[in-house]
């Protein structure tokens, strides 16, 4: 996995997660659900280059 994979991955499940804090906070259901899909968009990517790094090892 590339580092500026790595850290694309991570900041989109970060962004995420606070933009999820966010709308629970102030009752924002739209911007808490698009916190939940950057943070399942982060985890794809990473699942994604795992994936990739699995079938380059072999």
């Amino acid at each position: 996995m590339g580092t500026d994979d790595k850290l694309d991955a991570k900041a989109d499940q970060l962004k995420g997660k606070v933009k999820e804090g966010v709308g629970d906070a102030t009752d924002d259901s739209s911007l808490e659900t698009e916190g939940k899909v950057d943070q399942a968009k982060g985890h794809l990517s990473e699942s994604a280059e795992k994936v990739k790094d699995a079938f380059k090892k072999d």
